[in-house]
């Protein structure tokens, strides 16, 4: 499929890139269902923030191959559930050894983004495919490392851009997120990993210093109808984490699980996955198999909920 990508901001991070949606009725399939029952899957990237050698085309582009082969090699495939695909890139924080020319000034240019300033562009993007393609709920928020902490954070209502200036009046948040290998307790990563000055660095770097910061925007500690809790269409969770994950401890995955109970409850319409995925950090997407993987795993658990 031929990719197009599309502003959804003045700013030049501030673009999705998307790949022509499935068609509603693919001739390869009989059983092929229509656009109402199918899904959109949207990625998000990595990259602590502010690493600009992570992109939106280089996170999709591995796994939209898989993907696609998987369409035409299996009728029986999850994939033939996928309606479209698209991959946000959001303005980043500085990264010290990615520092910009001095000359470089403009403010469309600049990598000096700070919270809520990435979800904001996340929320904004999702509402510009939203008006776009019409999906409404009907989509899967996919996020790697800390873009599973933005996929998650586009359901608090606490970091909600919506009715701000009119700008995002028309979003509506997914059915189901898949977060791999992602960061939820941002004072627990810093705390799991306080001999290596990179993450208090990092985290400081796109949310400053105050620690009370990092907690009002961590997924998995807010509570109430604030946080996660609060998210009223979601149906499913997959949280997909490696054992040879070299930069997230697997405690990240496992207390979001456990946070998550408050979110499920009772509701025999919700459910919380947990995946194991092979690999590094890194490697979870970078091949696009594993990625692909728990994308297809999120659909086919999508459809053990169905009515």
């Amino acid at each position: 499929m031929s990719l197009e990508t599309f502003p959804y901001g003045d700013h030049d991070l501030q673009t999705v890139t998307v790949a022509k949606p499935y068609p509603a009725r693919a001739p390869l399939h009989a059983e092929n269902i229509d656009n109402e029952s199918g899904y959109w899957v949207i990625l998000i990237h990595g990259g602590a923030w502010r690493d600009p050698t992570q992109t939106s085309t280089s996170y999709l582009a591995p796994t939209l191959s898989i993907l696609s082969s998987s369409e035409s090699k299996s009728p029986k495939s999850q994939s033939q559930h996928i309606r479209g695909l698209a991959s946000i890139s959001y303005r980043l924080s500085p990264h010290p050894s990615h520092s910009q020319d001095a000359s470089t000034t403009m403010e469309s240019h600049l990598r000096n983004a700070k919270h809520p300033e990435h979800i904001n562009d996340i929320q904004l993007a999702l509402s510009f495919l939203q008006r776009k393609y019409r999906f409404g709920k009907r989509y899967i928020l996919v996020g790697h490392s800390c873009g599973a902490t933005l996929a998650f954070q586009a359901v608090m209502a606490s970091l909600s851009v919506q009715g701000r200036e009119g700008l995002v009046n028309d979003y509506i948040a997914p059915l189901a997120i898949l977060g791999m290998a992602g960061i939820y307790n941002l004072r627990l990563l810093r705390d799991s990993h306080r001999d290596i000055s990179a993450y208090q660095e990092f985290i400081e770097g796109a949310f400053g210093k105050d620690e009370k910061v990092w907690d009002a925007a961590s997924p998995g500690v807010v509570r109430g109808v604030n946080g996660v809790e609060g998210w009223k269409e979601g149906r499913l969770v997959v949280l997909a984490h490696s054992k040879e994950d070299e930069l997230c401890d697997m405690e990240q995955s496992e207390k979001m699980k456990e946070f998550l109970d408050g979110w499920k409850g009772n509701d025999q319409k919700r459910l919380v996955q947990f995946l194991d995925i092979k690999g590094r950090h890194d490697e979870v997407w970078e091949n696009g198999e594993e990625l692909a993987r728990g994308i297809l795993f999120t659909i086919e658990e999508l459809q053990s909920l169905r009515e």
